[in-house]
């Protein structure tokens, strides 16, 4: 996929969880006590995984999942519990090394008939293979609906089900927060900003991509805890 904006936020989405977020990251997606906004985050986390999960069969056995942008592995870890055989990938080597050893430690422990092949990459890479399910959760909340759209429409090239994603929706607070956020210098150390997209805008960038045309948009559902908002789509081929 060669677009200069896709490339620009992935590298920056690098630097970032490799040099400045990993500890903090680490600490989020864990049983670790955090303050009260960022048990908010962890609480719409939980939620918004156990939703695009539930969106799959119980019963994964011999289902290929692809989790694009994995992050520390939890969602890849309950979809290999369920019989999946897994391909989690994430940009950020520092969270991939986390992820495997979170898995490999708690698959030892409960067992399940499903595996996890942890890969530092792009979500775009084809020699990844086919799958029956991706899922992209809050992968894709730093790019523009257009960017979002062109995304999706390769991988489902290689998607013999659906796809579940997730964006960060367009709400008054949102979209000022990301105006404010152009407006500061950059600074060294703070997260690229979320992009707030329209879900009408989204799919109208959806139905320009001849490539989704054997897609259908399927179930939706926002979530929204204090500080974490996010919305999930679906797309089911036809």
């Amino acid at each position: 996929m060669a677009d200069t904006t896709y490339s620009d936020t992935r590298r920056k989405l690098t630097t970032y969880f490799d040099q400045t977020a990993a500890e903090n990251w680490a600490r989020l997606t864990s049983d670790a006590p955090v303050g009260r906004v960022r048990a908010t985050v962890r609480a719409g986390r939980d939620l918004m995984r156990d939703t695009l999960l539930s969106w799959m069969p119980q019963d994964l056995s011999g289902k290929r999942i692809l989790d694009a942008g994995c992050g520390t592995g939890a969602l890849a870890l309950i979809a290999a519990q369920r019989g999946a055989d897994v391909v989690a990938v994430d940009v950020s080597a520092t969270l991939v090394e986390l992820a495997d050893e979170r898995a490999a430690e708690q698959l030892a422990q409960d067992g399940g008939g499903g595996s996890i092949d942890f890969r530092v990459g792009d979500m775009l890479d084809a020699s990844l293979g086919e799958f029956d399910y991706v899922v992209a959760m809050d992968s894709l909340i730093h790019y523009r609906g257009d960017d979002i759209a062109r995304t999706l429409a390769v991988l489902s090239e290689r998607t013999r089900q659906a796809i579940a994603f997730t964006f960060a929706p367009r709400t008054p607070a949102l979209a000022m927060m990301h105006v404010v956020g152009r407006l500061i210098p950059n600074l060294q150390h703070r997260a690229p900003a979320i992009v707030p997209v329209g879900e009408h805008r989204l799919a109208s960038h959806l139905g320009d991509e001849a490539l989704l045309d054997q897609f259908t948009i399927g179930r939706g559902r926002r979530i929204s805890s204090g500080f974490y908002k996010s919305q999930a789509m679906e797309l089911v081929r036809r």
